[in-house]
C-alpha cells in the first residue's frame, strides 16, 4: 500500500494525463476499440505502479550502499583522530567528529552513527581496526 501511495504522490502528473486520455478516448471513440484502449491504458498504469515498488527498493538499496561506503571511507580517514571511551557498564564508545561507534565488550554487534543515522552492524575488519586504532590513540591498548 505504501508503494502505491508513493507512486501516486510522485507520479500524479502521469496519472492525471492517463485520466485525460481516458476521458478523450471514451468521449470520441464509439466502438469496441474504445474499451480495448481503456483496458490497455488502465492496465499499463497498473503494471507501472506495481513495478514502482521495485524501483523504490532499488533506489533505497543504492542509497544505503552509498552511505555505507561513505561511512567506511570516513572511518578510515578519521582513524588517527578517534577516541576510545570505556564505560563502567562494559560498553565502549569510539568517536570522531563524524562517526560514533558504540558496542559492548565481547560482542560483534556495534551501532554506527553517521550523518545522524544509526546502523546496527557486525564489526568487520575495518571497524575492528578503527576501534583498535582508537584504543592506541587514547593509550588503552
Amino acid at each position: 500500500m505504501e508503494a502505491w501511495i508513493a507512486f501516486i504522490q510522485e507520479r500524479w502528473l502521469l496519472i492525471a494525463a492517463a485520466i485525460i486520455v481516458l476521458l478523450v478516448v471514451i468521449s470520441l471513440v464509439k466502438t469496441i476499440i474504445k474499451w480495448v484502449l481503456v483496458i490497455v491504458i488502465v492496465g499499463a498504469l497498473l503494471v507501472y505502479g506495481a513495478n514502482y515498488k521495485d524501483t523504490l527498493q532499488s533506489v533505497s538499496g543504492t542509497a544505503l550502499t552509498e552511505i555505507s561506503n561513505q561511512a567506511i571511507k570516513t572511518i578510515q580517514d578519521e582513524a588517527k583522530d578517534a577516541k576510545y571511551t570505556k564505560n563502567p557498564d562494559g560498553t565502549y564508545t569510539v568517536g570522531t567528529k563524524s562517526v560514533k561507534i558504540e558496542g559492548k565488550d565481547g560482542s560483534a554487534d556495534v551501532a554506527i552513527t553517521f550523518m545522524n543515522r544509526t546502523f546496527n552492524v557486525k564489526a568487520d575488519s575495518v571497524i575492528q581496526a578503527f576501534i583498535d586504532q582508537a584504543k592506541k590513540n587514547t593509550g588503552q591498548q
